[in-house]
């Protein structure tokens, strides 16, 4: 489950690093007047990133991180390079690595939802208090994050605090019904969609 729910991070980024890349492409080809073409390292950068992720989809988490580590000796404050570099770490084990890849990432860019959310796994359970604030800065940035009030749902319900529970249970299967199975039993009436639930 820990793994699907890292890999689906890193696929759903494969999006996000596709659209970041395009878009500081087309930024560094407006701001050059003189130019055409983008500078072949933005280029490079954006082909290894897409390498990378090709490499970890094929369980290959090594050469994914060379690639992004290579991405990042072209451009060192490429927030996405430096998130794929924190999932890679993250699904061999490696939390430190992981932890300094998503905090690096998160210093370019502290409202990125990807690298606060990963980041807040890794301490759901050692440093639960941490992990809400990091879950609650992603929640804020992006609304939508099921996974994130879900996750948050989890920990209030560890801390045995229900009605914070609740509600974030109950905002993420408003988000995406398909999550009431992650809901645990003593929590599902409450956060099954209908006239009686509410925030």
């Amino acid at each position: 489950m820990k793994h699907n729910t890292l890999l689906a991070g890193l696929i759903g980024v494969a999006a996000v690093a596709t659209g970041v890349a395009a878009w500081a492409i087309q930024s560094r080809t407006v701001a050059s007047s003189e130019s055409k073409a983008p500078p072949p390292a933005y280029e490079d950068a954006d082909a290894l990133l897409q390498k990378g992720i090709l490499q970890d989809q094929n369980h290959d988490p090594k050469a994914a991180a060379r690639s992004y580590q290579r991405a990042l000796d072209l451009e060192p404050d490429n927030k996405v390079a430096w998130f794929n570099l924190g999932v890679v770490a993250q699904e061999v084990g490696n939390t430190d690595d992981a932890r300094a890849a998503y905090e690096r990432s998160l210093r370019i860019d502290p409202a990125f939802p990807p690298a606060l959310f990963n980041e807040a796994l890794l301490f759901e359970t050692s440093a639960p208090d941490r992990a809400v604030a990091l879950l609650e800065r992603a929640t804020d940035t992006d609304p939508k994050a099921a996974t994130a009030h879900l996750h948050l749902g989890r920990i209030w319900a560890r801390k045995e605090d229900d009605d914070k529970a609740a509600v974030a249970f109950r905002r993420a299967v408003a988000i995406d019904p398909s999550l009431i199975n992650e809901v645990p039993e003593e929590f599902r009436d409450s956060a099954s969609p209908g006239p009686e639930s509410r925030d």
